[in-house]
């Protein structure tokens, strides 16, 4: 099945499903919905970690009613000596019916940290009438790991899951068993998302066996294209946070996904291509501002390649959604103004993206960077390095299962012995698809 043919198929599906009851796994996220709970519990998912950094770490879950929510953490296992951390920045606390959002700061680099989520049911009936009805904590305790050079350095991406529950089950499965310091979702987890529902359901509640998939596994989000589509996405950061106002610079306040995080002996550095359309295409109606977005990113990459943890790791590899580099003459690089259409292009959306490559590979190559690891095309290739572009190119695959040629990934990299070792999942066959080694850089 085709990329496009596959978006247009998924939205069919959704909507001759309906919203109620449970649909199999292999439904869209707006045909699934999970039961409802019978004892009235106030927290109804596992927590799932967001933005892995060396000194914080985000806590997102959800929840079923209004509530003010916390997260307990703490070096030691019994969490005896426990900081609690509200939800919400300065000021006040951020008051939620749906989704719980705690950024966890002050850590300290490459630590292991034990923790468990709380929450106080609320009610409020105006400026001064509010109070707290009763609490409710998740027994477990979870645990996780920060970022640092002390880190072990082993990754995991995934790409292009759109919310089709079979092969992300696959793929969540598949990442429990290598069991890596982190993983990268490099875009399009979305389709089009309207309601905050169906990104809970995606993020939060997704429709696999493994519900507590990202509590002990610390997530890297790069958006893709539909990850901005629909208006719930406009927002996206009310279920996948943003990092704190103190963790970036004041020029970079509306950059709160892109990410320069040194892991052991690899940096990994995070970039938001936006949309495969033109800004001025007139199916946006000017709605949508991603030129400038781009080249916002171009001055935090410069800053970014230079600080000094990421300038002196052996290894540097950046992520984006939609691939920098394409050899068929026949795809779309995404520049073709105003309306991205011209006969000697097969689609009217971009394949891969010009304008970010010339802004950010020359940054890339001046770094030294050895590996861009890239989605949105469905198919998984991959692109040796060359004179012009020394960096080698991975294309991770799409969720389709089973069309020749067609299959989902995970992208896994370890530093061992000295390299960089890549090795290509492939999720249809359960085998080695591929595998690459990369020597630091000098």
């Amino acid at each position: 099945m085709k990329r496009r043919d596959f978006i247009k198929t998924s939205a069919l599906i959704a909507a001759a499903a309906g919203t109620s009851g449970i649909l199999k796994a292999s439904a869209v996220p707006d045909a699934w919905q999970p039961e409802e709970p019978t004892d009235e519990r106030l927290i109804v998912s596992a927590p799932m970690l967001q933005n892995y950094a060396d000194t914080s770490m985000g806590v997102v879950f959800a929840v079923s009613a209004l509530a003010n929510g916390y997260v307990l953490v703490s070096e030691n296992p019994d969490l005896s000596d426990a900081r609690k951390v509200l939800c919400g920045g300065y000021r006040v606390t951020d008051i939620d019916d749906r989704v719980i959002r705690v950024r966890l700061t002050g850590l300290k680099p490459a630590t292991r940290y034990y923790y468990r989520i709380g929450a106080d049911r609320i009610s409020y009936e105006g400026g001064y009438q509010m109070k707290i009805l009763g609490n409710e904590e998740d027994p477990r305790v979870y645990s996780f790991t920060t970022a640092g050079e002390g880190a072990a350095a082993h990754f995991c991406v995934i790409n292009d899951t759109h919310a089709r529950w079979e092969p992300f089950g696959r793929a969540i499965e598949k990442i429990a068993a290598l069991s890596p310091s982190c993983v990268i979702w490099n875009g399009d987890a979305s389709n089009v998302e309207e309601t905050v529902e169906a990104q809970m359901r995606i993020f939060l509640t997704p429709a696999i066996d493994r519900k507590d998939y990202a509590a002990c596994m610390p997530y890297l989000f790069c958006p893709g294209n539909h990850d901005n589509r629909g208006m719930a996405n406009r927002h996206l950061e009310r279920v996948w946070m943003f990092r704190q106002a103190e963790e970036r610079l004041p020029r970079d306040w509306d950059l709160g996904r892109n990410f320069a995080v040194r892991m052991g002996d690899v940096a990994l550095i995070g970039l938001d291509t936006a949309e495969d359309k033109l800004d001025t295409n007139p199916k946006f109606a000017g709605l949508f501002t991603s030129g400038p977005y781009r080249e916002a990113q171009t001055e935090w990459l410069r800053e970014a390649l230079s600080r000094e943890e990421i300038r002196t790791a052996p290894f540097l590899v950046a992520f984006c959604h939609i691939p920098l580099f394409d050899s068929n003459p026949r795809h779309n690089p995404g520049d073709v103004a105003p309306a991205d259409t011209d006969p000697q292009y097969s689609t009217d959306f971009a394949y891969w993206q010009r304008t970010c490559a010339r802004m950010w590979t020359p940054l890339l190559k001046e770094a030294g960077c050895q590996l861009v690891i890239t989605a949105h095309q469905h198919r998984y290739h991959y692109d040796a390095p060359t004179a012009e572009r020394p960096w080698g190119q991975i294309v991770g695959g799409g969720p389709e299962m089973g069309p020749t040629g067609h299959f989902p990934t995970v992208i896994e990299g370890l530093v061992r012995n000295g390299q960089l070792e890549i090795t290509v999942h492939n999720l249809l066959t359960d085998a080695v698809q591929d595998r690459f080694t990369f020597s630091p850089r000098p």
